[in-house]
């Protein structure tokens, strides 16, 4: 058959260049990286059998071999799992755009130690290119499962790689490392060596569910006729979820998560959970402790792995855990699942749904627990997911009670610690009703809004929110045991109300005395405004612009245009600080000028100054730089 020779993409060749020529610590994890390839495609047979069954495929021994030539020195990892097409080759190994390689070259660049930047191999996708930091020459050989051709794939590294179809190749995958000499000042091992195979084995890959096999290398006193060894199996495969909890240490539980979780570090809290009865199932789940990079992207990859009777049935299934909690990783075994229905059929299984329910309660339980008894912990896992968390208050209303219980949240009461709805409650004033709280995009801005005035004049406290879901989830929960949640940018809100018989008569008077101006500005500014009126929750600046109370606020609608839906732009309220002397002197004006052009314009400015204020923009910021060029000029 012709051999064809092809060049790597431009992001694949730099990083097989990174992975020969950059220094890792541990360059050990080129094996386990092989390995759980391996698994991979064995895991992809069964899957395939099982919607097949006409598929023509051996499936009565599935297993992983390691086989390591010493003399040669090679080594060889070898599966009969799903394979791969001359067309899959190309593609997959050839090219690895979407693999989040760019992504991963740049961290892999910024890692600041060694143990970070081998972390990074398995959390892109590209395990496979970590056989070139121990070898000169890599050779792939391959078979699809139904396929009677297959194909090998040869590079060293350099920059192209070979194509070549073969007819003799077996079921499955092998790729056969052409090992560099041995330097151990550099960290390179020998990976000939069958104790050092065995060590990286149980180290990294005890768990994998298929048997990891190696033939010990033969006695130098046997004879011809002697049999050759038995393959010895280097792995457990006994499932940690089944094990009992005393049975399994912490670095046990923590190299699974790596494994499912396609991270390099350890997670934040490992949950173990076990339901028997009419409907029996194991789970073993992990909390991670970051966020990855993709979270909020439309393709991250969420879902738990789901087995039944150890039987891997799917990779991600996303009907095991509502979407807002997606960053949990692991794995659910059933002890009855049906075996042949459809991904639609599944996620509508009434098992599935009830493991739905219980495993959402058991996650959002566990963080309560984190909560009470480890704050440092629980406030790394708020920081990393408190955003993506908050969306269940808005999708899960059944859990909605317990998600708030597990909320925390950046408020006036202190500067750097965050403060439950319970603590809130507990400090509010005598005669406060609500809860109120108010949105931005960063603590500063909201910190620095006028709305804020009165509330820090009075020392009310006020929540601070910066999580684009906030704009959401405070509208659909409405209030917590009882109170209401308010923002101080939307309705009226009269603080000195509370508590106080005069206000109401001076609140008349003022309004009285600034009837005409409120009328007039109203009437000027009708295309840009619904109202104006006085405000009692400004005490130091001139002006502000608030929302009425069932209107979206503009960072509401700006989210919804976004993501393609049309919604009506919702005219604003201005309100006018009658304390402050440009409001006063506006006010005497309007009363003694009969020629109200320059009113007109400082009309339009303190509108403008007060959209600003807010960290909007003029509807005509061209305009309203002229305007505010000449008054400056003026007043020269």
């Amino acid at each position: 058959m012709p051999t064809e020779t092809f060049e790597f993409q431009v992001e694949a060749r730099q990083l097989l260049q990174l992975m020969i020529h950059s220094v890792y610590s541990n360059k050990d994890v080129f094996l386990r990286e092989l390995v759980s390839n391996a698994s991979d495609a064995l895991d992809k047979l069964r899957l395939e059998k099982l919607r097949d069954d006409s598929l023509d495929a051996d499936t009565s021994d599935p297993h992983i071999e390691i086989d390591a030539d010493a003399e040669s020195r090679t080594l060889t990892v070898r599966d009969n799992g799903i394979g791969m097409s001359y067309d899959e080759v190309g593609r997959l190994i050839g090219t690895i755009a979407n693999s989040g390689t760019a992504k991963f070259l740049e961290e892999l660049r910024e890692a600041k130690d060694a143990a970070g930047a081998e972390g990074l191999i398995g959390q892109f996708g590209v395990g496979f290119y970590s056989g070139f930091m121990v070898a000169d020459e890599v050779t792939l050989l391959t078979r699809r499962a139904g396929e009677t051709q297959g194909t090998r794939w040869t590079s060293r590294g350099e920059g192209t790689y070979t194509l070549e179809r073969v007819d003799d190749a077996p079921q499955g995958t092998s790729v056969t490392l052409h090992l560099k000499p041995a330097d151990p000042d550099n960290q390179l091992h020998d990976y000939t060596s069958p104790w050092k195979i065995r060590e990286i084995i149980k180290r990294y890959s005890d768990f994998i569910t298929w048997p990891v096999r190696m033939t010990p290398e033969r006695s130098a006193t046997a004879g011809e006729g002697d049999e050759a060894p038995a393959p010895e199996t280097l792995n457990s495969m006994k499932a940690l979820w089944a094990r009992p909890r005393g049975e399994v240490s912490d670095e046990e539980y923590h190299e699974l998560y790596k494994h499912v979780g396609h991270d390099w570090r350890d997670p934040l809290e490992t949950i173990r959970l076990q339901a028997e009865g009419t409907f029996e199932y194991q789970a073993l789940l992990f909390l991670p402790a970051h966020a990855p990079h993709d979270l909020f992207t439309r393709d991250y990859r969420r879902g738990l792995q789901l087995y039944v009777r150890r039987v891997l049935i799917m990779d991600e299934c996303e009907a095991l855990l509502p979407p807002y909690l997606r960053f949990v990783k692991g794995v659910v075994d059933a002890a009855d699942l049906s075996l042949n229905v459809s991904r639609e059929i599944l996620q509508q299984d009434r098992h599935i749904e009830m493991m739905r329910r219980r495993l959402s309660k058991k996650v959002l339980s566990t963080v309560k627990e984190m909560m009470a008894a480890d704050q440092d912990r629980y406030a790394t896992f708020w920081r990393e997911f408190g955003a993506v968390l908050k969306e269940g208050l808005i999708t899960d209303p059944e859990n909605r009670d317990a998600i708030l219980a597990v909320a925390s949240f950046a408020g006036t009461h202190h500067d750097t610690e965050p403060t439950t709805l319970k603590d809130y409650v507990e400090r509010m004033k005598d005669g406060q009703e609500d809860i109120y709280y108010l949105t931005g995009e960063s603590r500063q801005s909201i910190e620095n809004s006028p709305h804020m005035e009165a509330f820090r004049d009075k020392g009310i406290e006020v929540l601070l929110l910066t999580d684009p879901v906030d704009e959401v989830w405070t509208d659909a929960v409405g209030e917590y045991e009882g109170r209401k949640l308010r923002s101080v940018a939307k309705g009226r809100i009269d603080l000195d109300a509370q508590g106080e018989d005069s206000a109401g008569s001076e609140r008349e008077k003022r309004t009285d005395e600034y009837a005409g101006l409120l009328d007039w500005m109203k009437e000027r500014l009708e295309d840009d405004i619904k109202d104006v009126r006085l405000s009692s929750r400004l005490t130091v600046s001139p002006a502000c612009v608030v929302s009425d109370a069932a209107d979206l606020t503009p960072a509401l609608e700006n989210m919804y245009r976004a993501m393609g839906q049309e919604v009506p732009r919702a005219k604003r309220i201005l309100e006018l600080n009658p304390d402050h002397q440009l409001v006063k002197g506006l006010n005497q004006a309007y009363k003694e000028r009969e020629d109200r052009t320059e009113l007109a314009e400082t009309a339009e400015l303190l509108h403008g100054l007060a959209v600003l204020a807010e960290g909007g923009q003029p509807k005509e910021p061209a305009r309203f730089v002229k305007l505010m060029a000449d008054r400056l000029e003026r007043a020269l």
